[in-house]
């Protein structure tokens, strides 16, 4: 027993429904028309959070939460227009969360974009308008939604970086979007020390390959979901559930004690960039 081990039983395990139950909790996904964010929305709803489903398609959107709605259980769903590179839509955002729920516990910042153009390739105007999106959109809304954290004292913001924020790209090649991301990994880290101690926690999830619109100039291309397993460890791309867990885990009690991680879901692939 260490010095600070309480005497005597330990706490109670927790069930693991107990562990991972949102109910009551309000849950904001950026990107969620399509993909891993949809996957998302729907995990945590699930788990009993209300979601407000955000994305510059509001057409998919509404589909999605009418979906949602139509499920047993009292967790509602929401669908809410957004582009993430709009301080002012971005705060419209929370306002609607605020507004239909009366607070914001946990944002999952999904919404991004990229290119696959060689750095030689780029132009200023493109690196601009992805780190909007990727990086400075991504900070807006943290901020926006701390202001309510902040306030209640607790909250999780998951950040959705990716392996190419912390190892290069090499086969394709895709300086810009490495940039944005790697920015998102160190901003993870800042955000969970400088807003850990008044109870909100800031992680990251760095996914590796995924079916995705942004991996489809990859993934579609002969051969190129073969080329790409073969360099994953684990000799696949990933599935919606491999990373939509790690969202659960961090948005739950089961990751409390969490805050400036970056987890890759990746296969792998990191532990040989």
């Amino acid at each position: 027993m260490t010095a600070h081990e309480p005497a005597g039983d330990p706490a109670p395990v927790r069930s693991p429904g107990e562990l991972f139950d949102l109910t009551g909790q309000v849950a904001i996904v950026t990107g969620a028309s399509s993909g891993l964010g949809r996957r998302f929305g729907r995990v945590l709803h699930a788990s009993g959070a209300h979601v407000v489903l955000a994305a510059r398609r509001e057409d998919r959107l509404v589909d999605l939460a009418a979906e949602l709605n139509g499920l047993p259980g009292n967790a509602r769903a929401v669908a809410q227009a957004c582009d993430v590179s709009d301080e002012v839509a971005t705060r419209a955002l929370v306002d609607r969360a605020v507004a239909e729920f009366g607070t914001v516990d946990v944002v999952v910042n999904n919404a991004g974009v990229g290119d696959g153009k060689r750095a030689i390739d780029e132009t200023n105007d493109r690196v601009r308008a992805m780190l909007e999106v990727n990086l400075v959109g991504l900070f807006t809304l943290s901020r926006q939604s701390a202001t309510v954290m902040l306030a209640n004292g607790e909250g999780s913001i998951i950040n959705i970086a990716s392996v190419l924020g912390l190892v290069a790209s090499a086969p394709v090649q895709q300086a810009a979007y490495c940039a944005a991301k790697g920015g998102v990994v160190n901003l993870t880290r800042q955000l969970g020390a400088e807003w850990g101690r008044k109870g909100v926690r800031v992680n990251a999830i760095a996914p590796g390959p995924f079916p995705s619109k942004m991996m489809s100039f990859v993934l579609d291309a002969d051969g190129g979901e073969e080329l790409v397993s073969s360099g994953v460890p684990l000799g696949r791309i990933g599935r919606p559930d491999d990373v939509a867990g790690t969202v659960l885990f961090l948005a739950s009690r089961a990751g409390s004690y969490l805050t400036g991680a970056i987890i890759p879901v990746d296969g792998g692939l990191s532990t040989h960039g």
